[in-house]
């Protein structure tokens, strides 16, 4: 009601005011009448208001939805009006509302379009990588040995690329089953041991328990293998290690991944899961891409996972994963 007294309210303002006038100029001419005068404004004033009641009764349900928000763009098309006004405004709705769904479907198709070639595309550039590293697995080399640390980087690479184009479709391309997490882990170490060896950092497993938890394999193994490769990338030195915990904490199995890298500074700390966010170490450690926590971030929660950092510049970081 609020909304149609505003709106009618010039035209109130315009209809006393030439009442106004036009008893002033009766009045100018000489008329001294004054019960006629006040007896025809009144029949003009009832007239005013019946328009008044009549125009509120016809269009209060549209200017109850003017006012009111639609929980859906399909709810406000279904609404009913009288009036030409609202009639007008509900076929102009109805009429962007299709150009826009038209609109939607065709970006959707050419998103859509993109990430299969990028799926492909990957694929493609991993095969023959795969060709290289079979090419140079037996050669002792120093330049070979070189060759297949560029060759981790871009599979590495490919990957972060393959997963961000798969986060958007996530549903359909994850089954959760019950793991053991010791069993990850070492199979996760295991496959980055060349990143390993090549940095002099050494990954050490403190797991007495075999713990179980639901998640799934591939994903966790990505968001591992990111993780190890933030702490081995800001580690400096030789003989460092990374330490693997795991625990009970509250019903929830709680992973925690240890470096004695050179630590987030603190006010890096809150952005850190932004994507393509790198901070003061990514202007020194120039292989960073700011990807890496962002994308564990979204898979941990779409797996309804945990993921937390705790970091102190100088002295390391623990990043936890809480199951």
């Amino acid at each position: 009601m609020r909304l149609f007294f505003r709106d009618q309210a010039p035209l109130v303002a315009v209809y006393f005011l030439q009442l106004f006038l036009v008893t002033l100029v009766y009045w100018l001419d000489g008329s001294r009448h004054l019960n006629t005068g006040l007896y025809a404004g009144l029949l003009s004033v009832c007239l005013l208001s019946a328009y008044l009641v009549i125009r509120y009764i016809r269009n209060r349900t549209f200017y109850a939805r003017l006012a009111a928000e639609a929980s859906s763009t399909e709810e406000l098309l279904k609404d009913k009006h009288q009036t030409p006004l609202a009639q007008s405004l509900q076929r102009l709705i109805k009429l962007q509302y299709r150009r826009y769904q038209t609109d939607l479907q065709q970006y959707k198709h050419k998103i859509e379009s993109h990430m299969e070639f990028i799926h492909q595309w990957v694929h493609q550039m991993k095969t023959p990588l795969s060709v290289i590293h079979l090419m140079i697995r037996n050669r002792d080399e120093a330049e070979f040995a070189a060759i297949g640390d560029e060759l981790d980087r871009i599979r590495k690479g490919l990957d972060i690329v393959l997963y961000t184009a798969r986060l958007d479709t996530f549903e359909r391309d994850f089954h959760v089953e019950t793991l053991d997490l010791r069993q990850v882990v070492r199979e996760v170490t295991s496959s980055q041991k060349r990143l390993f060896i090549r940095s002099h950092v050494f990954p050490l497993i403190r797991m007495d328990e075999p713990f179980p938890i639901a998640s799934d394999e591939k994903w966790l193994g990505f968001v591992l293998t990111q993780l190890i490769t933030n702490a081995v990338r800001y580690t400096r030195g030789e003989n460092r290690k990374i330490v693997f915990y795991s625990y009970c904490r509250d019903e929830h199995v709680v992973l925690e991944v240890q470096d004695e890298g050179v630590g987030i500074p603190k006010g890096d700390l809150p952005r850190i899961f932004e994507p393509y966010f790198t901070g003061e170490n990514g202007r020194e450690f120039r292989e960073s891409t700011g990807m890496g926590l962002y994308l564990a971030k979204q898979i941990c929660g779409k797996l309804g996972h945990d993921l937390q950092v705790e970091s102190e510049a100088g002295k390391g970081t623990t990043v936890r994963i809480i199951f």
